[in-house]
């Protein structure tokens, strides 16, 4: 349940796309670092007495290390500008039924200026998609695409895996200008773009944002149980039988390394092997980098054989990733490690990337 925290704020730190950073001081003299959406709680100034979640800093989970505020309960933000009684600024609920539920404006719905156009749309026009277990993978998928198609537009489907608030992300916000938008889906909020579910999330990015090519990845976060179907991943399986519904072309980032200290992300993850293997119905093209250490090369290849007979396996060129790697405009790290300590990772993720701007020629 929740751990609860009352503080002063004492310094605003960093801030980014949707986010602020806090120093906030409790009554017993202890100190936390605390993150803010003000969209939802206002903008807190030092001196502000602030309500804290503080249940996952706590407990040392992924939450960058951060409690975060619920409420400034001095000082609460006015209303929203529209008004509250209709449905003309949006009725979609996000994050329902938790003390925090935004209401936002679908892409879709009738008040949307992006109705008309998604009506009747049924099809993403064979738009390729590549779909990741982490959102880690997305600067190194965008970094893949950059490598050949400098000018395509790529838009972020963000699916709620992980973190809910596209605002969490710092990747995301050292991304802007580099993609063509970002369309939050399901419980998701925060992206350009509102939808209620994947498959309105990839006809909006193809039709609204008119992306030439699209990623989708769960936010910041990954929850994992080390069993077989207990990860937020596996709804990678899931998305790619959504965009084949969609007639896209589902594309894979495996998620490979050879530097994970759990055997079972070891070679091929496991989450990997669950999601393409046992949950995705729809074949869809699982890219692995060529020039992979022999023996790394040599257990994904022996892993991925039980999956060819859904899907195809592709060895894609890695010349030139590696600098395209290196000149992201974001800093890469998965599980705490970054490029060089995890280069099998993000090669692979390049390399689904680099695949993916291939069929759009």
């Amino acid at each position: 349940m929740v751990r609860w925290r009352s503080g002063t704020v004492t310094a605003v730190r960093r801030r980014w796309a949707g986010a602020v950073e806090l120093d906030v001081d409790l009554p017993d003299g202890a100190r936390m670092r605390a993150l803010a959406y003000p969209a939802l709680v206002g903008e807190p100034e030092p001196g502000d007495r602030v309500l804290l979640n503080a249940s996952a800093l706590l407990m040392g989970l992924g939450t960058g290390g951060y409690a975060l505020v619920v409420a400034l309960p001095d000082r609460l933000p006015p209303d929203p500008p529209q008004a509250g009684d209709s449905r003309d600024a949006g009725h979609l609920v996000k994050a329902r039924y938790t003390p925090l539920q935004p209401i936002l404006l679908g892409v879709d719905e009738e008040a949307s200026p992006h109705h008309d156009r998604l009506a009747a749309a049924d099809s993403v026009d064979g738009m390729p998609v590549v779909t990741a277990d982490l959102h880690s993978a997305l600067p190194a998928i965008l970094a893949g695409v950059r490598a050949d198609a400098p000018d395509a537009r790529v838009a972020y489907v963000l699916t709620d895996g992980g973190a809910l608030p596209a605002w969490f992300s710092r990747t995301l916000a050292g991304l802007s200008g580099h993609l063509a938008g970002t369309v939050s889906v399901g419980q998701a909020f925060g992206g350009d773009l509102e939808a209620s579910t994947l498959h309105s999330g990839l006809l909006a990015a193809r039709h609204v944002l008119d992306a030439d090519l699209a990623i989708v990845a769960q936010g910041p976060g990954n929850l994992g149980t080390g069993t077989r179907w207990g990860f937020s991943g596996v709804a990678v399986g899931e998305a790619v039988n959504a965009i084949a519904t969609l007639g896209g072309r589902p594309v894979g980032s495996l998620r490979i390394s050879d530097a994970d200290a759990r055997p079972r992300h070891r070679g091929v993850s496991h989450h990997s092997l669950t999601a393409y293997g046992r949950v995705a119905l729809a074949p869809a093209e699982l890219v692995v980098p060529d020039g992979l250490d022999p023996g790394l090369a040599a257990e994904v290849a022996a892993a991925l054989t039980p999956l060819a007979d859904r899907h195809r396996i592709v060895t894609v060129p890695a010349d030139g990733l590696d600098a395209a790697l290196r000149a992201t405009p974001v800093g890469l790290s998965t599980m705490g490690r970054g490029l060089d300590a995890d280069h099998a990772y993000f090669l692979a993720a390049a390399a689904a990337g680099r695949y993916a701007a291939g069929l759009l020629n």
